[in-house]
């Protein structure tokens, strides 16, 4: 069996675990009767399951329309929490005076681990994010000695918590490609030139960074925004006139992370601390992020202005 066959079946075995904890919350959510809306969350986290689970056996078409169909059940609020395990909070106490800062050690070895795996096999950085995260779970097993059901009731609350923006980061990187193919990129080149006098670095660059941003914050993902982006601001306004692909690049695909941290679309870096923190204002991650957003996006016009020319 060769290095892709290899990759390609962990990165199947690692879909069918995360659908299996899916089926767990779906599971769960069909025997509490007194879910506000146990229909709707069991269907919406059983079908995701199975897509995770037999994504690869089922055409494209159907997944497609299930998706659809997710996203009315969402959009139609028939997706809720239900009744969570919550940990004693006395407990939580004694566990985090027990352990101190080794509570750290598994949110580390997964970029450790991660890195390694990425740059020292062939398997590649996805597989990689993967055997990661199942190395740091058995790293949690050993540090607190919990339990196997600890493991699937802490993911289901943690599941449940997010909701239906879990599935957010998929459906914006499709829609990232989606846009690419249909030549967005080309219709953003068309309605810009009207405004950049060509030859103008110091604007183009500002677009650019700008652009990326904000299409950042619209898509919820800066590596979906980019490809749109670059194609039509980075490539005719600052790569033709001469800028380094490299460092303008890395650049352009930072200020696109500014643009992360302003928007509820990215789900998984501002809506979850928020949902998982229970706080009242589901935006306070938001708002604690703006001024260092917006600083550090404006610093990224002169840096590749200076850099990458």
């Amino acid at each position: 069996m060769d290095i892709k066959a290899i990759s390609n079946l962990l990165l199947e075995l690692f879909y069918v675990m995360v659908g299996l904890l899916m089926l767990t919350t779906a599971v769960k959510t069909f025997n509490d009767k007194n879910h506000k809306a146990r229909i709707g969350t069991t269907l919406f986290w059983g079908i995701l399951s199975i897509i995770f689970m037999f994504g690869a056996f089922i055409p494209a078409t159907l997944v497609g329309g299930l998706l659809v169909f997710l996203g009315v059940l969402s959009a139609s609020k028939k997706v809720k929490i239900g009744n969570l395990k919550t940990p004693d909070t006395k407990f939580a106490e004694e566990q985090s005076k027990k352990l101190g800062n080794k509570i750290f050690v598994p949110s580390v070895a997964i970029a450790v681990v991660a890195l390694v795996i990425a740059q020292f096999t062939p398997l590649g950085g996805t597989v990689a994010i993967g055997i990661s995260a199942v190395a740091s779970i058995a790293i949690t097993f050993a540090i607190t000695k919990a339990k196997p059901k600890d493991l699937i009731e802490d993911g289901d609350r943690m599941l449940q918590s997010v909701g239906s923006t879990s599935i957010l980061p998929q459906l914006l990187a499709a829609l990232g490609s989606l846009f690419t193919a249909a030549g967005v990129g080309e219709v953003i080149a068309g309605g810009i030139s009207n405004f950049i006098p060509d030859g103008n670095i110091l604007i183009g660059i500002t677009a650019y960074c700008i652009g990326m941003a904000v299409f950042t914050m619209i898509m919820g993902n800066a590596f979906a925004a980019f490809s749109v982006i670059t194609a039509g601001v980075g490539l005719p306004f600052v790569f033709a006139q001469g800028a380094n692909p490299a460092v303008a690049g890395a650049l352009a695909l930072t200020a696109g992370y500014c643009g992360t941290l302003l928007t509820p679309m990215a789900a998984n870096f501002n809506v979850m601390p928020a949902a998982l923190l229970e706080t009242k204002d589901k935006n306070i991650v938001i708002k604690a992020q703006v001024p260092i957003a917006t600083i550090l996006l404006l610093l990224h016009i002169p840096l590749m202005y200076f850099l990458a020319f």
